[in-house]
């Protein structure tokens, strides 16, 4: 809560109060609401970690399903590139509001408690986490990459759309992988940031912040996983596509994007703050 008004001599009691309750969430109480959600996360028993990843792994499919249902309807254009990316938005809404377990997502809020007090304990706590949620999301995500790889379960138009999103997933190099899976990371991180203060724009943010990542291209390693996995049992690609060309450099990227990027920049601003408040 802000001490916005507190001292103001313009404003009564009540105009006070209201000030107080209006003003932005400064970066310290965001901090401490990320790490609350995170410090949640480390203290989950294994089996609501995993079928809540298992959950949002089949969620995050609708992504990969809605966008190809778009870029069929639209023409192959730069705009009608543009419009079908909002489509990318649906499972994130879904996965987001719906409280689900995304590695992505996990990666910073996970990791801000072991930021704040770096033990041990506490980091091996993160990596059982993370290591629990991604491999709930991959298994979610072949799941719903398998069903839509169903022979006549969709129209042909949407097939060839699913085909082509599949194809571009695994056709960039390695290193080309790793530096855009970073910025993809990077913009997950700051939505977890931003979602605190974000109040009724919430669903705003989720579908701007992941439309910019599917306009741009940006690999996910979720959303993506049912791309690739799609690829590989329609047999348009092999397991060592999917392991080399996409699960590897992308977790690369999205882990030094989510971690490295957003977690620690936002919360090296805050450090002082709290080792102060520590040693009071």
């Amino acid at each position: 809560m802000s001490d916005a008004g507190a001292d103001s001599p313009h404003l009564d009691r009540r105009q006070r109060e209201q000030a107080k309750h209006g003003a932005p969430l400064g970066p310290l109480v965001i901090h401490e609401i990320v790490r609350e959600q995170g410090e949640a996360e480390l203290a989950r028993g294994f089996h609501g970690l995993a079928w809540s990843g298992l959950a949002a792994g089949l969620s995050i499919g609708f992504s990969f399903l809605v966008q190809a249902h778009l870029q069929a309807a639209l023409p192959d254009t730069r705009w009608g590139h543009a419009v079908a990316s909002f489509g990318y938005a649906i499972g994130f809404l879904i996965v987001i509001l719906g409280r689900q377990q995304l590695f992505t997502e996990t990666t910073l809020t996970a990791l801000i408690p072991t930021l704040t007090r770096p033990r041990m304990a506490t980091f091996l706590a993160t990596l059982r986490v993370w290591g629990i949620v991604l491999a709930a999301n991959l298994v979610g995500t072949w799941v719903f990459g398998a069903i839509s790889a169903w022979p006549t379960l969709f129209p042909a138009e949407v097939g060839a759309a699913m085909d082509r999103l599949s194809d571009h997933t695994m056709s960039r190099s390695f290193g080309h992988t790793v530096f855009t899976a970073g910025s993809a990371g990077w913009v997950i991180g700051l939505m977890v940031w931003l979602l605190p203060g974000a109040g009724p724009a919430r669903p705003l943010i989720v579908i701007l912040l992941t439309w910019v990542i599917a306009l741009c291209q940006f690999p996910h390693i979720i959303a993506g996983s049912v791309e690739a996995a799609y690829g590989v049992v329609s047999g348009r690609a092999g397991l060592g596509d999917y392991a080399w060309r996409f699960l590897v450099p992308t977790l690369a990227g999205n882990a030094i994007g989510g971690t490295i990027l957003a977690a620690l920049l936002n919360h090296a601003p805050v450090a002082e703050e709290l080792e102060e408040e520590a040693e009071s």
